[in-house]
């Protein structure tokens, strides 16, 4: 194996997670150098003060070798765009994210479905670590459950916080991020559904597991709700800006889609309420509140996830 790798972490305004997370990080570089690869841990700051810095410099202060850039543009579109352009010697990047812990496996795991197959893209399983246990009401959403899938398969979409990029295809296909999506998520849906469009293959590494660190602030009903009708806009919305026909009665069928499904999800809740059944009761909520996310995102409208108040 040849050529160099990034391994790019965009953070904003975690540095208790940071000090933790970057030593793994470079532990992940050095395992990709060992097998020939150039490699490099990358943090963008998306802080408009630049809060992680202090971090980096103390660990610098160690002798270990990462880089740092400051990217004020609010928004996660602009820190994975800002990784893009300061990779574009690297032949290989991989997103991790700042709530998350790489695996002792995951960067040799990546780079082995990579150089095994065609894959233009990896991805691996994300899952959940709570800080507390969550109530059953939470565990039932299955808002955090991790997807599966068998290591080497082709999957259609991935979520940029487990992802290897081949970056000789990016270029070839022209990708970015769109900025459209910047505030509101959604954006690592929209980029690799037009990765797949263009002919490249994501693959599935069973061993490059990531496990995403869940607060309390999260772990509640409130929250996986607005996640949820966020996810059904941002599902909505990437199929119609991806469609090359008449959109008007695309967005049209997916209103009546998000509709029918959140009035039988709804009915449904209500049911489960009335006989004390919180699984049954969270999943038809969730699936209610995704029918109506689709509504809004047929019409191109989505929650700001990532709004800065």
């Amino acid at each position: 194996m040849h050529g160099s790798l990034t391994i790019a972490v965009l953070t904003y305004r975690r540095n208790a997670y940071l000090v933790d997370l970057i030593p793994r990080l470079l532990a992940q570089a050095r395992m990709a150098d060992e097998v020939g690869l150039r490699s490099r841990v990358l943090v963008i700051d998306n802080d408009p003060g630049g809060a992680a810095l202090p971090v980096i410099e103390e660990i610098r202060e160690g002798g270990a070798g990462l880089d740092y850039v400051h990217e004020p543009v609010p928004g996660i579109v602009a820190g994975r765009n800002r990784a893009l352009s300061e990779s574009v010697e690297d032949d290989l990047l991989v997103f991790i994210d700042d709530d998350e812990l790489p695996g002792e496996r995951w960067i040799t795991a990546l780079l082995k479905v990579w150089e095994r197959t065609d894959a233009a893209a990896v991805t691996g399983p994300t899952p959940p670590r709570f800080d507390t246990a969550p109530d059953p009401w939470v565990r039932a959403s299955g808002a955090f459950d991790s997807w599966d899938a068998p290591d080497e398969a082709v999957v259609l979409s991935a979520d940029t916080g487990n992802l290897l990029l081949d970056l000789t295809v990016v270029r070839r296909l022209g990708l970015a991020f769109d900025p459209r999506y910047g505030l509101t998520g959604g954006e690592d849906s929209l980029f690799t559904r037009q990765l797949t469009r263009g002919g490249g293959r994501i693959r599935f590494a069973a061993d490059a597991v990531v496990v995403k660190r869940v607060p309390d602030s999260r772990a509640c009903r409130g929250w996986v709700l607005r996640r949820t009708c966020r996810a059904g806009s941002s599902w909505a919305r990437v199929r119609v800006d991806t469609y090359e026909g008449m959109r008007p009665p695309l967005r049209l069928a997916y209103a009546v889609k998000g509709v029918g499904r959140a009035i039988v999800a709804g009915v449904r809740a209500l049911s489960a309420w009335a006989r004390g059944d919180i699984a049954a009761r969270a999943a038809y909520e969730v699936s209610c509140v995704g029918g109506l996310g689709m509504v809004l995102g047929a019409f191109g409208m989505t929650p700001e996830e990532y709004g800065r108040g």
